[in-house]
């Protein structure tokens, strides 16, 4: 059976039918971007068989994939005859399939059933995380297999913008593409955009211009955290063998432990190490913090620090002491009174652009829960950037104990300027 189709694509992914390992389009709202990857697709497909992968990071139903789009498109496309459609899956009368997936739910294991796709595509592609792109990478593996790849910028740390656009793998297709690369930009979305321009200027360069955030919307210590990247307080920050090093803990296991490690020298506070993990002994935890060659000062636990676990009945502070390592237990402090301490340390915080990503992205990330009913804010949002977050309230509480004690400041010989602790 011959089917004959026209079809018209942004004159920015003409070349979306030349074969690269990967596609990716990324930019701001209605570019036209995902029609184009869902048209294009669909005629591939029905040229020869292909088996092609729609995925994104959570898909709890059928409803929040690209299922709905393909079928658009198969209309508009003509090729209502050449596809069958149900209600999880599209097939093409050559063998063609199309199914749909999301990544968060799968593991090395689990995504092997894809190790035969021809074509993945990754829609929304800014919420996919390093995990989910550490696994499906490698899965999609048949001859001349591509992985498409399309998105709208949200944070510049996001893995995803990261991984292809600023560090753009060989063999790739890479098009920022925007409204006005789109010849049917709808007059609807058109107001809207206008009405964005007019009433919230912040946000429009991020929704139709596609440059991603530096600090996520709503984020807890949004000013704090943009104006530490404005003055440059993110950089290379070394460790100052003249100062204590202190080690601050937020205790977890199936919840991620985090720990930062900081150096106070007068007003200044300076973060110079971070380690987030789960899973692990407290044993690991002070292994890893004794390879650090630093001059190390105390150990800080929160309160739960003194409570006995229940298999090894001793506490987080004997089992430390027993390592060696001197122990103290942070004051017990509100929520409120932590992040409110927390805003009055930030602007005195310098931070390692190297070993402190992870805590700038729970910094960045770190925002209020949303009551469904009444869509007020309440209390922090407990997930994965708490942590990080909860260790950062736990030094803004013990800042002012951080101590030097017996440690004589260095002064260079020639001027009596105290040493350089930044590059």
């Amino acid at each position: 059976m011959e089917t004959e189709t026209t079809a018209s694509f942004p004159k920015k992914l003409q070349g979306i039918f030349q074969p690269y390992r990967y596609k990716v389009a990324y930019g701001g709202r209605g570019s036209g971007k995902s029609w184009a990857f869902a048209r294009a697709l669909l005629i591939q497909a029905a040229q020869s068989p292909l088996r092609v992968l729609c995925a994104r990071e959570v898909q709890k139903s059928i409803k929040q994939s690209v299922h709905t789009l393909l079928v658009d498109q198969i209309q508009a496309l003509n090729l209502g005859q050449f596809y069958n459609v149900t209600e999880t899956q599209i097939s093409g009368i050559n063998g063609s399939t199309f199914s749909f997936a999301g990544l968060a739910n799968h593991t090395v294991e689990s995504i092997k059933s894809f190790e035969g796709c021809d074509r993945c595509w990754i829609e929304e592609a800014q919420t996919v995380s390093k995990k989910s792109w550490d696994i499906l990478i490698p899965t999609i593996r048949a001859p001349n297999s591509e992985i498409w790849v399309s998105l709208n910028p949200d944070l510049d740390t996001d893995e995803t913008y990261q991984r292809f656009v600023l560090n753009t793998p060989p063999d790739s297709l890479i098009v920022k593409i925007n409204y006005a690369d789109n010849p049917w930009f709808p007059d609807v979305l058109e107001k809207e955009r206008q009405h964005c321009l007019n009433v919230d200027i912040k946000g429009y360069s991020n929704i139709w211009e596609g440059v991603p955030k530096t600090v996520v919307d709503g984020a807890i210590f949004a000013e704090e955290f943009q104006a530490m990247i404005d003055d440059h307080r993110i950089t290379h920050v070394k460790h100052d063998p003249f100062l204590k090093a202190h080690a601050i803990f937020d205790l977890g296991w199936n919840d991620a432990m985090t720990i930062i490690v900081a150096q106070r020298s007068g007003s200044e506070c300076r973060i110079i190490h971070y380690i987030e993990e789960s899973f692990q002994t407290l044993d690991w935890y002070s292994a890893e913090l004794k390879k650090l060659p630093f001059n190390w000062g105390k150990i800080w636990l929160p309160h739960d620090g003194v409570t006995k676990d229940y298999k090894t009945g001793k506490s987080a502070a004997e089992i430390m002491t027993a390592q060696g390592w001197d122990v103290e237990i942070i004051p017990v402090g509100d929520v409120e009174h932590g992040i409110k301490l927390s805003r009055m340390l930030l602007p005195h915080v310098w931070m390692d652009q190297n070993t402190t990503k992870r805590l700038q992205e729970c910094l960045k990330r770190y925002r209020r829960s949303i009551n469904s009913t009444t869509n007020q804010p309440g209390g922090p949002l407990h997930d994965e950037y708490s942590h990080g977050a909860d260790a950062f309230r736990y030094l803004s509480t013990c800042i002012d104990m951080l101590k030097n004690d017996n440690i004589k400041r260095r002064k260079d010989r020639d001027t009596g300027v105290a040493g350089s602790w930044m590059n």
